[in-house]
């Protein structure tokens, strides 16, 4: 994928294309992260008690389901020695195409073949250290169960950005974040997955995806009715 003149070098399941499902350049690596593949599943199973809201500042329990716009309170490291505290809600996930959203944008065949859509989400800092710079932690999840990494770019893309948290991320701050998803095989993003390692058993955001309506400019005029 090429945009004015620049390359956005990736590597997904051992492919070259447009878009890393690595991380970008700048950002520390998620050293317990689970690897996405075309075959990599993520449980959905749930404990009886795990569609209940969590009580403020307690820590949702590993296997809870949650509605869009419900809120789950994670423990996170995203490397050894940085502990962190974060509250999750996603609050929409988005359909698009490449004709609507990338325009301008040169893709290749790898690209093409899959599927793109977006993850909204806002992201509290409830923990005591500054998270700024890391990757927000949510994988997609496809109809056929396989995780999907967001990807990463290496300049700013407008209909959805800020995979990685800003700098400084400091404790009790909140962020608004964007995650393009490209699901592999024109599948379908049928959910959200917190899954900071292999073995846990994640907690995940299910919904049918909206279609994206970009934002309307500001300053617009309003219409009014004609006498």
């Amino acid at each position: 994928m090429q945009r004015a003149g620049s390359v956005l070098a990736a590597s997904v399941t051992g492919a070259v294309i447009a878009m890393s499902l690595m991380g970008c350049s700048g950002t520390a690596p998620r050293t317990n992260a689970p690897k996405p593949s075309e075959s990599a599943s993520a449980s959905t199973s749930a404990s009886p008690s795990a569609s209940a809201s969590p009580s403020a500042g307690a820590l949702t329990e590993p296997g809870a389901d949650r509605r869009l716009g419900e809120t789950a309170t994670v423990e996170w490291a995203p490397k050894d020695g940085v502990d962190g505290k974060l509250s999750i809600t996603v609050d929409k996930l988005e359909s698009t195409s490449f004709k609507q959203t990338f325009s301008g944008w040169k893709l290749d065949e790898a690209t093409l073949s899959r599927a793109p859509y977006f993850v909204r989400a806002t992201i509290k800092n409830d923990g005591k250290t500054d998270l700024g710079g890391y990757d927000a932690p949510l994988w997609g999840l496809d109809g056929e169960g396989n995780l999907v990494e967001a990807a990463a770019f290496k300049e700013p893309f407008k209909p959805c950005d800020g995979k990685t948290f800003p700098k400084p991320f400091a404790p009790g701050t909140s962020v608004k974040t964007c995650l393009v998803m490209l699901v592999p095989d024109q599948g379908k993003l049928v959910g959200v997955s917190f899954r900071p390692y292999e073995e846990f058993d994640p907690i995940t955001w299910e919904s049918d995806p909206t279609p994206y309506a970009p934002p309307k400019p500001s300053g617009s005029p309003s219409a009014s009715p004609t006498s």
